[in-house]
């Protein structure tokens, strides 16, 4: 059995769990059974659910020394997004440790975190320690896509698992960026919300050379270039106020909440953690109109990824609906309201103090996610969702161009200060 992080994750990224979306996927089989087998073999009672074939997620809970304390859950998903191997400098599922990182797939999104917990798992079993309260865990299927066969269903179909736990922690946070010589710590303490629209236009067809002033892709068109011409408005979240005053306030930035472009651009790098999290955004990215070049088609569509802060979903939606007129129909797709989680809670002060206790020069503030994640599922049962899965990068390494990218790696050192947070975390 596996018990180093480096062996642990290594082994993760050899599975195939490729997840393209609309039940085109690898499927997380074979995952799941490594990651249960690994909880059997530490003595923890694994529970495999498929609600697909192939699509498996695992469940599991260690008791804590104290159970009348609210339960923690530590959630992370098993699928990827796909890689093509002609793009990468190495076999995007090979698993490989070079030059200090291990390359692949789900390097950071997120088999890393995995193999984290499961080694803090291995190393409480070798140890006779456990934790302070209840750990449910939960390994999933689907987060690419739309999490109907990982998360979203585990919420609708198996809620009670997940009953008695206060808080979660996930993927997206807890990693360092550098500022000078600081580093900085940001935990997820928000999201914003997702919603998805399909914008229809609808007009006369006719021959392409002739004159037609009722042109479904002519209306269209007009209705996505202002959607994509308009600069919304700042709006300032309660995470991602407090990131700009406590990042500012720690590397002696000044912080003017009246000119946030500013102040981002004096954070430079940091900044940039920020910058899609101060406004709502709508961006047309799927164009559907047509058959033939020499027909004007009688309808056109297009699909819109839309995301709002906390507070502005009803705002949005209007704006949006008096950019496009009244030439073009809106249909919601998709909706996952934002999540917010308190920022001055014991939980962050816990994962600030782990954080701290391994790098003492370590800054940690809240931020708020730009995209989405299964924290979005887990929140509509009242747990409170950060992302929480700590590494320490070294200078020159682009985490956020990690996932999703080519040529996924995540430091073999990184992987080790990790995995020393989660067990103070999770142990405390």
């Amino acid at each position: 059995m596996a018990e180093d992080v480096v062996d642990l994750c290594s082994a993760l990224l050899r599975f195939d769990t490729t997840n393209r979306g609309r039940g085109d996927s690898a499927g997380e089989r074979e995952a799941a059974e490594f990651v249960a087998g690994h909880l059997e073999d530490l003595g923890i009672t694994a529970t495999l659910l498929e609600p697909a074939p192939r699509r498996t997620n695992v469940l599991a809970r260690v008791p804590g020394e104290d159970p009348s304390l609210p339960a923690l859950l530590v959630q992370a998903h098993l699928d990827v997004v796909p890689a093509d191997p002609t793009e990468w400098s190495v076999p995007p599922f090979s698993g490989v440790e070079r030059d200090g990182y291990l390359w692949g797939r789900g390097a950071v999104d997120m088999k890393d975190m995995v193999a984290m917990v499961l080694a803090v798992l291995g190393t409480w079993s070798r140890e006779g320690r456990g934790p302070r309260r209840d750990v449910v865990l939960a390994f999933v299927a689907d987060e690419e896509d739309q999490g109907v066969l990982g998360a979203r269903w585990l919420v609708e179909h198996h809620a009670d698992f997940f009953a008695g736990c206060a808080a979660a922690i996930s993927e997206s946070g807890g990693y360092s960026y550098r500022f000078g010589d600081r580093r900085i710590y940001p935990v997820a303490t928000a999201e914003r919300g997702t919603y998805h629209l399909r914008l229809t236009a609808r007009g006369r067809a006719g021959h392409g050379s002739r004159r037609n002033d009722d042109n479904a892709v002519v209306k269209l068109i007009g209705a996505l270039g202002r959607l994509a011409a308009h600069r919304h408005p700042v709006r300032l979240s309660p995470t991602v106020r407090a990131f700009l005053e406590r990042t500012g306030a720690a590397l002696g930035v000044e912080v003017d909440l009246d000119d946030v472009d500013g102040t981002l651009a004096r954070l430079g790098p940091v900044g940039a953690l920020a910058e899609s999290t101060v406004r709502n955004s709508t961006t047309p990215t799927v164009l559907r109109a047509g058959y033939k070049v020499n027909v004007i088609p009688g309808t056109a569509s297009a699909e819109v990824d839309v995301r709002a802060l906390p507070g502005t979903a009803e705002e949005l939606m209007a704006t949006v609906d008096s950019l496009i007129g009244p030439d073009v129909v809106r249909e919601q797709l998709e909706a996952q309201p934002p999540v917010q989680a308190p920022i001055d809670s014991p939980w962050f002060d816990a994962m600030a103090a782990a954080l701290r206790a391994e790098d003492p020069e370590a800054v940690v503030v809240p931020y708020c996610m730009g995209g989405g994640t299964d924290a979005k599922a887990f929140s509509a049962l009242g747990i409170d969702c950060y992302g929480f899965s700590p590494l320490l990068l070294p200078p020159g390494y682009d985490y956020r161009a990690m996932a999703h990218g080519v040529d996924e790696r995540v430091p073999v050192e990184g992987l080790r200060f990790g995995t020393r947070v989660l067990d103070r975390f999770l142990s405390s």
